[in-house]
């Protein structure tokens, strides 16, 4: 046996090892780690507000802390008229229950020729099988609900603790990095700082935008209908179909579509068509332009770094997808030597020049 056999048994043994406890104990903290993610771009989004604050004269983190209390104000207000208004309609709803559930039995009624009546279907369903299941089901889902209600506030907590220090120790952090780096890459490091709050402002105020257009589009619509709570529809529909990813669309529209159809049944089948029609607008025309003009990229660029992102992290790859992609291109680009085109390149890849024709000259 050569001696230095037993020398790579082991070596490969303990390299081996260190890759599984690497692999174990980083699919342990994946959850922590997007939650870092995610709380860095939200630094990264107040960042400019949080330095104009401090250049003119408020401690840093004062100036975060305010950022933050007014983030909560804002998204408190907006939960809390969210609430009372879906507290009014459910109960509405629940009151013009039977009468809904009378005209459609009337209706069936009249068609089919049948004789139904409201209280045996009451009847019916009340003694069900499936309802005494769904019941059971419920009461042991309760805790279920509840441990994801906890979790969900420990993430929101954890989320802002990391956004927080990020925000506050913005400059210290920036310092630590450089201290570890010689001087050439400490001026690359910051330059990719400044260039990724630039992009993620920029991502940021596109979305602001696409969300302000939408509802102002959805409250005129709304309003012409007479639907009630046409703001408070408005501002939700914005805000939730721009700023939660994938399922943020069909959220946004499925309220005022529901409230529609208190008022109209007819009303409620408008207001699915504007949506559905206001999304293929949004998506191929006004996403595609806002997003490539304040990031600057290509839209397909945009469209397969937001399936990318979406494929890899999920909900929170949709959200940040484009401004790290922004982030990395703008990046990348300082380094990307151009040259100037040949004639032969310059000829191929301009437009074809019309020739015009005089009569009677061939």
């Amino acid at each position: 046996m050569p001696r230095w056999l037993p020398r790579a048994v082991i070596l490969v043994l303990a390299l081996v090892a260190c890759f599984q406890l690497g692999s174990w104990a980083f699919h342990q903290l994946i959850g922590l780690l997007v939650n870092i993610l995610i709380a860095f771009f939200l630094a990264l989004a107040i960042e400019p507000a949080v330095a104009r604050m401090a250049a003119g004269g408020m401690r840093r983190g004062l100036a975060t802390f305010l950022m933050f209390l007014a983030v909560f104000v804002v998204t408190a207000g907006f939960l809390a008229l969210l609430g009372s208004l879906l507290a009014g309609q459910i109960v509405a709803m629940v009151e013009g229950f039977p009468g809904y559930l009378d005209a459609v039995i009337k209706a069936i009624n009249s068609t089919f020729h049948t004789e139904l009546s409201r209280l045996e279907i009451q009847e019916s369903v009340l003694r069900s099988d499936w309802l005494r299941k769904y019941v059971q089901n419920s009461a042991s889902g309760v805790l279920d609900v509840s441990a994801t209600v906890l979790g969900g506030l420990f993430k929101l907590l954890t989320i802002g603790l990391f956004s927080f220090y990020f925000a506050a120790d913005g400059p210290r952090l920036r310092r630590a990095l450089c201290s570890v780096l010689p001087p050439a890459k400490q001026a690359e490091v910051l330059r990719a700082w400044e260039i990724a709050v630039a992009k993620t402002g920029g991502y940021l105020y596109s979305r602001g935008l696409m969300a302000l257009i939408s509802g102002v589009a959805t409250y005129i619509l709304l309003a012409v209908l007479g639907v009630p709570y046409a703001p408070a529809l408005a501002v939700w529909v914005g805000l939730v179909s721009q700023f939660v990813p994938t399922i943020g669309t069909y959220l946004a529209g499925a309220l005022p579509v529901l409230l529609a159809f208190t008022v109209d049944p007819w009303y409620a089948l408008y207001v699915l068509g504007f949506v559905v029609i206001y999304q293929q607008f949004e998506n191929y025309v006004l996403q595609p332009k806002l997003t490539s003009k304040t990031v600057d990229i290509h839209p397909a660029v945009a469209f397969g770094s937001v399936v990318a992102g979406t494929a890899l992290l999920g909900a929170v790859g949709a959200l940040i997808a484009i401004p790290a992609v922004a982030t990395l291109q703008a990046f990348l680009g300082a380094y990307v030597k151009r040259y100037e085109l040949t004639r032969d390149a310059d000829s191929s890849t301009s437009r074809p020049r019309r020739r015009l024709r005089v009569p009677g000259l061939r």
